[in-house]
């Protein structure tokens, strides 16, 4: 049993796996489609959590830093419901705030060229979220 990591971007869809103890969060894939059309990714979705035995998907929420919901916010709220109306595994918002700018800095600090780092931008994002989310929930449990 595993979690998903999900990092929504405007034509990008950032993803993360956690381990099987739901102890450790590793970047997984990047899903790219044409912006707005979020209804694509709902297909690889369902294939990945199929294929990873996926319990719940953790969903990054971009709260302003005022902790105010924005434009991008509103959107991953729609993208929530989207998801929740088409799988059958539950869907948690988690604040997001400052991942893609550590992840960025993280792909920097590894000297990766910016071409490189765009690439793997969002899927870090989803790793640091997911990772977040996973020791909360162990600090909780404890």
């Amino acid at each position: 049993m595993r979690y998903l990591g999900l990092d929504l971007g405007s034509k990008t869809l950032g993803l993360a796996l956690s381990d099987t103890t739901r102890t450790i969060a590793s970047s997984f894939k990047t899903l790219y489609f044409t912006s707005g059309d979020y209804e694509s990714t709902i297909a690889p979705l369902k294939e990945i959590i199929s294929e990873y035995d996926i319990k719940k998907i953790i969903l990054g929420l971009p709260k302003n830093m005022n902790n105010t919901i924005g434009e991008r916010a509103n959107i991953t709220l729609e993208y929530k419901k989207l998801l929740e109306d088409n799988l059958d595994t539950p869907v948690i918002l988690f604040d997001e705030r400052l991942t893609s700018v550590i992840s960025n800095f993280i792909l920097i600090e590894a000297d990766l060229s910016r071409k490189k780092r765009k690439k793997k931008v969002d899927s870090i994002a989803a790793q640091i979220i997911l990772q977040d989310y996973l020791n909360k929930e162990k600090n909780e449990n404890e």
